[in-house]
């Protein structure tokens, strides 16, 4: 037999715990396009944010820049559904030039250096110098890089050490194909090697040569869940995100 609470005083008490003990649900659902330098620190804090908020997130990962049919740009130009992207800032420059972006609503998020990594138990090259991390560029034989890293190596880096000719070498790939032996060296974000299995990190690579990634999330312009939106972009800004950030390899952008 089932018993109703009568007395409106009670019910105002139950009413009133009830609100106190039961988790806030928003019940939304968010569409998520990321690239990989964030993904780590964004692995471990989605779970958190989901249960807080009973906003469910469904993530499809994508480069931040470049010329395939599957980055971030790519993506949207198709007309796949997002309600939030998660990418290096110079692909984002990209999108809030082309009006993919709300306005006012990119964040930055996370700063992290370019660093290099080899198959597990391979010898660590040196390089403590630009001219020994030149040395260990021409002595690959095959060089992984992917995105805006590979757009960097291509077209600055190896023109400014004179080795042109090298680009040849970088091979559209990330930290497994130095797991696998495809490739000898990883040149990418520190965030998108330290915890790939099957590779070892060697370092970061020289700061006359280094390029510092800054990636950041924005809300895509014409998302139904703008509101939804900005919670997450908030959530992954916040001063409780930075240890996540941290241990992944990544340092929390300061604030503008």
């Amino acid at each position: 037999m089932t018993h109703r609470v009568r007395d409106p005083k009670s019910r105002l008490v139950l009413t009133i715990f009830l609100a106190l003990t039961l988790p806030v649900v928003s019940f939304g659902q968010l569409r998520v396009i990321m690239s990989g330098g964030f993904a780590v620190a964004y692995q471990e804090l989605l779970p958190e944010f989901e249960k807080t908020t009973g906003i469910t997130v469904s993530t499809t990962r994508g480069p931040s820049q470049g010329n395939g049919p599957d980055t971030i740009g790519a993506q949207l130009r198709r007309g796949l559904p997002a309600d939030v992207v998660i990418m290096n800032r110079e692909g984002l420059e990209e999108l809030l030039a082309a009006g993919k972006i709300a306005a006012g609503t990119n964040v930055d998020l996370a700063r992290v250096p370019l660093g290099l990594s080899v198959r597990a138990g391979a010898p660590k090259p040196d390089i403590s110098n630009v001219a020994a991390f030149t040395q260990a560029v021409r002595d690959a034989r095959s060089i992984a890089s992917n995105s805006s890293a590979a757009i960097y190596l291509k077209q600055k880096l190896l023109p400014r050490l004179g080795m042109t000719d090298a680009a040849a070498k970088i091979a559209d790939k990330g930290a497994p194909a130095v797991a696998s032996g495809e490739s000898d060296l990883v040149v990418l974000p520190v965030s998108e090697l330290l915890h790939v299995p099957g590779v070892d990190f060697v370092g970061v690579i020289p700061a006359e040569v280094q390029q510092i990634s800054v990636f950041s999330a924005a809300v895509v312009a014409g998302s139904k869940q703008i509101e939804e939106a900005k919670r997450l972009v908030a959530f992954l800004r916040s001063a409780s995100a930075a240890p996540a950030i941290k241990r992944s390899g990544m340092e929390q952008a300061p604030k503008p």
